[in-house]
């Protein structure tokens, strides 16, 4: 178990190998990296691990489990109380929603929030 928070994403410019010849971002990942890019500062108050397309994804499986390797992903560390709405595996909690990922990144670490 860690003690920061665990940002996992896939790395941008990622190739798909169904697809040769065309390059991608995630597009539940983008906003997460457009508001780590925007005060990059605050990004040390967190542990975040960018990871190649292809699975398995080492960095998730390790994190939470081979079942668990859709991305982004922020694997809730103890440094804070973890939100009532995480999901659970075993004694580890995380949050898949991008959406809800951005808050997070806004209220544990003093991130810029999103406008709604």
């Amino acid at each position: 178990m860690t003690q920061r928070d665990l940002l996992i994403l896939l790395e941008p410019g990622f190739t798909d190998p169904n697809r040769p010849g065309e390059v991608f971002i995630c597009p539940d990942g983008a906003p997460i990296e457009g508001l780590l890019a925007s005060d990059p500062g605050r990004n040390a108050r967190l542990d975040i691990r960018r990871v190649p397309f292809e699975r398995p994804r080492r960095v998730a499986v390790e994190a939470l489990s081979e079942a668990h390797q859709s991305l982004p992903v922020l694997v809730l560390g103890y440094e804070y109380p973890a939100p009532p709405d995480a999901q659970t595996l075993g004694e580890k909690r995380f949050i898949t929603d991008t959406s809800r990922i951005l808050a997070l990144l806004a209220e544990r670490h003093g991130f810029p929030k999103v406008h709604d």
